[in-house]
């Protein structure tokens, strides 16, 4: 499964990614995925859908899912602020390009994460959902999240 970041990882042995606040929580996401960051824009409830895709938005004439992964992650959704964004990104889901446009607190920066310090979810002590992570990375002295994009979508 880690594999996925050599693979995605340039030569020097990192890995670009878009660092992201949802809740408390900082995530990385593979800065490749991310297609645009915009300001929230209206949303559209869609009846009977599961609460972590619980709407549409309309992106340069796309419909496009908006997910709020605060629910897989036990998180309570919260009202929107001034820093909250919209990260469009696109996932090969089924050998097919999908789009989803992912609810932020707060996006913080482009970086390069080092791969040495990408570790596996600890299985006691945290709160987080292992099968919705792909590995936890050192930033700084803080540890960030590499979210399984597909898996917390499905």
């Amino acid at each position: 499964m880690m594999t996925d970041f050599v693979e995605a990882g340039r030569a020097d042995g990192t890995l670009q990614v878009v660092m992201l606040g949802i809740g408390t929580e900082t995530f990385a996401l593979e800065a490749g995925m991310v297609r645009e960051i915009i300001d929230p824009i209206p949303t559209t409830r869609v009846a009977g859908a599961r609460p972590h895709l619980a709407h549409i938005v309309n992106v340069r004439g796309n419909v496009v899912p908006l997910a709020d992964i605060r629910t897989r992650f036990g998180m309570p959704v919260t009202a929107a602020t001034p820093d909250t964004r919209f990260v469009v990104i696109e996932l090969d889901i089924d050998g097919d390009p999908i789009l989803v446009a992912l609810v932020a607190d707060k996006v913080f920066e482009v970086t390069a994460v080092a791969l040495e310090t990408r570790q596996q979810v600890p299985t006691i002590g945290t709160a987080w959902r292992p099968e919705y992570i792909r590995s936890i990375v050192k930033s700084g002295d803080d540890f960030v999240i590499i979210p399984d994009m597909p898996q917390l979508l499905n």
